[in-house]
């Protein structure tokens, strides 16, 4: 409708003008104010859509039935003993020094033992006495026995003489047990290696004075062995770790100045009982060393391949909460909602950790939950969450 249409009457256009400016104002204020409130309606949604935290999530997964740890190890000898005299003397020469390899039964050593010699020598004399008198006594004894069978001497006589007899063969057998007992510390007047290794210390030289210590005085070592072909690793193995150490284990042996150098062994035995103080096994792991390549006391690293019968599963090290209720892992359940669950931790992988109590395998578990996150919290789940989502990855202390 037009107001300069010749066929409205005045009263129409005097109306028809007057609403066209307030006409011109609401599309006015249509075309201005609509756009705003569509931005403002997607910005709304937008800050809503913000407002929801986006997290990834994983699955966990089966632990690996196999893992190697490493732990530091103790090295020592097979077997070693400090060697010390049994008898009393002067050194009169020694035949091997420190570094050498015997044999077993190999001499070491030579005291002089002048005491020894003599008592050994009055000895056997006081033995030779002793078996000439008993020897006496046995045939006095044996005519009175004789004797006594046709009564031609008196039972009393001939019992007496069978007594002394008797008191005879006493006083040889204590004489041929001294004589034995010196003939064995004279023998110890030759120092011998109980046991094929080799010297790794010598105390004395020619003409030191050797106190066996059976006078009181204190005990000198003069050698030490050490059987060094073969070794005993004793590894101190965490309590997580414990039930699954039995013998047979595989282990290697590497030293931090030769890596690629490696000794392989087995674990020989456990002390079967854990240490109340360091909450550890002791372990011990028998290795080869033929060639001499690691030194006893020589500080080495033991790589264990532990082997669990019943494997459990694992999260990575990223998904734990520590709170004061215990350690925590955030989920999400079919409503989108997280849920905070208490777990219990096993074995350290290094970038996953054991999970033995409190997750299921089919639970989603948020990847870098934030630390304010709370049960009931609305999450959006996306596959791949954008760069900087959520905090850097904790690892765990088990």
């Amino acid at each position: 409708m037009n107001a300069n249409d010749p066929k409205l009457t005045p009263s129409v256009k005097t109306r028809l003008l007057r609403l066209t400016p307030l006409v011109l104002v609401l599309v006015a204020l249509g075309v201005g104010i609509l756009p705003r409130l569509k931005a403002q309606a997607a910005l709304r949604t937008q800050t809503q859509s913000f407002s929801t935290p986006v997290v990834s999530v994983v699955h966990p997964k089966g632990a690996p039935a196999v893992q190697r740890i490493e732990l530091p190890a103790d090295v020592q000898a097979y077997q070693e003993a400090s060697i010390f005299a049994r008898t009393n003397g002067y050194l009169a020469h020694w035949y091997k020094d420190i570094g050498t390899q015997v044999p077993s039964g190999e001499l070491l050593a030579y005291i002089e033992t002048p005491e020894i010699d003599a008592q050994l020598e009055q000895a056997r004399a006081d033995e030779h006495t002793a078996q000439v008198q008993y020897d006496i006594a046995k045939v006095t004894a044996d005519r009175w026995v004789a004797l006594l069978k046709t009564n031609a001497v008196s039972r009393e006589v001939a019992e007496q003489d069978v007594a002394t007899m008797k008191a005879q063969a006493a006083t040889l057998a204590a004489n041929q047990a001294n004589v034995r007992r010196l003939s064995k510390l004279q023998a110890y007047e030759r120092v011998v290696a109980p046991f094929a290794g080799v010297v790794t210390a010598r105390n004395v030289d020619v003409g030191a004075l050797i106190d066996s210590g059976s006078a009181g005085g204190s005990k000198m070592e003069l050698f030490h062995l050490a059987e060094t072909d073969k070794l005993r690793v004793f590894v101190d193995v965490p309590q997580v770790y414990a039930q699954d150490m039995q013998p047979g284990v595989p282990a290697t042996l590497t030293l931090p100045g030769k890596p690629d150098h490696p000794l392989h062994g087995a674990v020989a035995r456990t002390s079967g009982a854990i240490n109340s103080a360091s909450r550890t096994l002791r372990v011990e792991v028998d290795v080869d060393n033929q060639d001499g390549a690691v030194l006893p006391g020589a500080y080495a690293l033991v790589d264990l391949d532990v082997t669990t019968s019943h494997p459990l599963l694992s999260v990575p090290v990223n998904t734990l909460l520590f709170r004061p209720d215990g350690i925590q892992v955030a989920v999400v359940d079919v409503t989108g909602k997280a849920l905070l669950r208490t777990v219990t931790l096993g074995r350290d992988f290094g970038t996953t950790v054991e999970v033995t109590s409190g997750l299921d395998v089919n639970e989603r578990v948020i990847a870098n939950p934030g630390d304010a996150i709370a049960p009931g919290d609305a999450v959006r789940v996306v596959e791949n969450p954008p760069a900087g989502a959520g905090k850097p990855s904790k690892s765990p202390s088990v």
